[in-house]
């Protein structure tokens, strides 16, 4: 009973923090403990990003960096900590890591504000990808609808094509209207031009089957006629866009899809012009 006794006071002493062998064992343990502590975090992280579809990959990929990066400062403090020959380095790496912060804090003043408004945009969701929004820029007011959102910048894409970068502080800060989703606030629109001998009204039917069978029932708002002269006459069809993102590769679906069915259809004119789409 005495030699397990001193057995067990051999182990101690071994792992005691002040012997090598513990400093060794301790580290390990904390190695070990910031990789599963990693793991974790870019296991939810993968989590996140499957259930928030709209949640940027740049921004989480980034919070998960720091996080991990915030582990391992974290777990070297408290190794330093633990064993006493490093404890004067810890107590320096805190205070040396509290100087730097403020430093850099005040240099990047803007960039900070920047990266905090957007993880605040990332978390309360005042608008997101595919909404319309109404801002205020040094050209006036511009209409445009929110493409990307990242740490530092939110993009927008206006109807005439440019391209709007707002920088976040000023995206949460500013008065913005949001509009609604881009796909209730434009529909995509098709012109489709038919012959003069064509049956407009088997061509609006054949039109909007299309639309219904390729998008659903409730994404087909009409098909419209819109002009008529001694060359023929021109359809518009507005369909109701699902995800605003997928906007123009809709659009080619949809022209694919309406001049295969007019030509199946026999919709073409008798003097040899084909149905035209754009």
């Amino acid at each position: 009973m005495h030699d397990l006794k001193t057995g067990e006071a051999d182990v101690f002493a071994y792992l005691r923090p002040d012997s090598l062998v513990g400093a060794a064992v301790y580290l390990l343990l904390f190695v070990l403990a910031a990789l599963l502590l990693a793991r974790a975090l870019r296991a939810a992280m993968d989590t996140v990003m499957v259930r928030k579809g709209h949640l940027d990959r740049t921004t989480m990929s980034f919070l998960q960096q720091v996080g991990t990066a915030a582990i391992w400062v974290i777990m070297l403090i408290l190794y330093a900590h633990l064993i006493p020959v490093l404890r004067a380095m810890g107590t320096a790496l805190l205070a040396g890591a509290s100087i730097a912060s403020v430093v850099i804090g005040l240099a990047a003043q803007s960039t900070l504000g920047n990266l905090i408004a957007g993880v605040s945009i990332t978390l309360y969701r005042p608008f997101r990808l595919g909404d319309t929004l109404q801002v205020s820029s040094p050209t006036g007011t511009e209409v445009g609808t929110v493409e990307l959102i990242s740490l530092g910048y939110t993009t927008l894409r206006t109807a005439d094509g440019r391209c709007v970068v707002l920088p976040n502080s000023v995206a949460s800060s500013q008065v913005t209207i949001n509009l609604g989703a881009a796909s209730t606030a434009a529909p995509l629109a098709i012109v489709i031009g038919i012959g003069r001998d064509t049956d407009v009204e088997a061509a609006r039917r054949v039109a909007l089957e299309t639309a219904r069978q390729l998008l659903g029932e409730a994404a087909a708002l009409g098909c419209f006629l819109t002009r008529v002269d001694p060359n023929g006459a021109a359809l518009e069809l507005r369909v109701r866009v699902p995800d605003p993102l997928e906007r123009d590769a809709l659009r080619s679906r949809l022209v694919a899809a309406l001049a295969q069915r007019f030509t199946d259809s026999g919709l073409d004119s008798r003097d040899g012009r084909r149905a035209s789409f754009s």
